[in-house]
């Protein structure tokens, strides 16, 4: 019988994660620091940063998939950690700015109007549920699960690509609106 007791171990700091990441994310996008008193200058500068960050993950996630696939494990487990660490610095660059700055109005009109809002429903609904993907994918290779680990990362792949794609996209779509 297989020892399933690293993966248990997490089961309950995933499913925590999971949930307080994205509540605190909607929490802190309705918290700006000018509302208590705390005169912050706007992270205008953020916005492309953190555009070019989710770039970057979506090519590291290509070649994290190319180094796995041609036998280059410690590098693909490298390059997996490192967008993890992408992303997470993505996450925080974007509260940060959100906490500083007011919103950006998109500004196109017509179809453009529609593809916007559903490119960046998508998006957001779609970097929810990665969370959990990501972090049970990365479990079960921590646990040399890699049975398992392959399955569910054919899932969490292409989702965490088209999360960073459109991070981007959304972003270029937007960046005329930007005031600053």
């Amino acid at each position: 019988m297989e020892d399933h007791s690293l993966e248990k171990k997490y089961n309950k700091f995933i499913v925590a994660v999971s949930i307080i990441i994205p509540v605190v994310v909607a929490i802190l996008f309705g918290i700006k620091l000018k509302d208590f008193g705390i005169n912050v200058e706007p992270l205008s500068f953020l916005p492309p940063i953190y555009a070019t960050t989710n770039g970057i993950t979506a090519i590291v996630l290509v070649w994290a998939v190319i180094a796995v696939k041609n036998g280059k494990l410690k590098l693909h487990e490298r390059l997996m950690t490192f967008a993890i660490a992408l992303s997470v610095a993505f996450l925080v660059m974007y509260v940060a700015y959100h906490m500083t700055s007011d919103s950006t109005k998109f500004g196109g009109e017509g179809i453009i109007r529609y593809v916007y809002f559903f490119i960046l429903l998508t998006h957001i609904l779609l970097s929810i549920a990665i969370i959990p993907l990501v972090l049970i994918t990365y479990v079960r290779a921590l646990a040399q699960r890699f049975d398992r680990h392959k399955k569910i990362a054919k899932i969490t792949f292409p989702l965490w690509l088209y999360v960073a794609v459109t991070g981007v996209v959304v972003y270029l779509m937007i960046s005329p609106y930007y005031v600053y």
